[in-house]
């Protein structure tokens, strides 16, 4: 969130009383930073798609583990404008985890991810089901 740098040199002291509050759910919010996502299947794979608008793909942590997907990662907050007091910012920073449990069929060494406007697209194959050869089975006389 973008800070104002001295709050009692620009503003009365009544008005550092009530954005104080404000500016402390604002970090709150932050804190439980959790992107949009949707999740859709195709004949091949699994695919799972979050909002991260500003989060560079640097920031960004993809882990599969124990069947589970788990996306880490922080947006940053870059933004510095002096001599601009902003009265509210409805832009999130912060750290974000998503975890999303895959199927028995998810195959975790085939898993993609790409980056492209603001969209982190992962991939996840599926196991290809191997069906065994006919087994042949012996007929004994009794």
């Amino acid at each position: 969130m973008v800070e104002k740098s001295d709050l009692t040199s620009t503003m009365p002291d009544w008005w550092s009383h009530i954005y104080g509050p404000v500016r402390q759910f604002g970090e709150r919010v932050a804190e439980y930073f959790s992107p949009s996502s949707e999740a859709a299947t195709t004949a091949e794979s699994y695919e799972i798609s979050l909002e991260l608008p500003g989060v560079s793909e640097a920031d960004i942590s993809i882990e599969v583990h124990d069947g589970r997907l788990n996306v880490t990662g922080e947006k940053r907050s870059t933004h510095k404008e002096k001599g601009k007091d902003f009265y509210f910012s409805e832009r999130v920073y912060g750290a974000f985890r998503r975890s999303f449990r895959l199927p028995g069929d998810a195959d975790p060494d085939k898993v993609l991810a790409t980056h492209k406007d603001g969209v982190l697209t992962i991939r996840v194959a599926k196991l290809t089901p191997q069906s065994p050869a006919p087994k042949k089975i012996q007929i004994t006389r009794t």
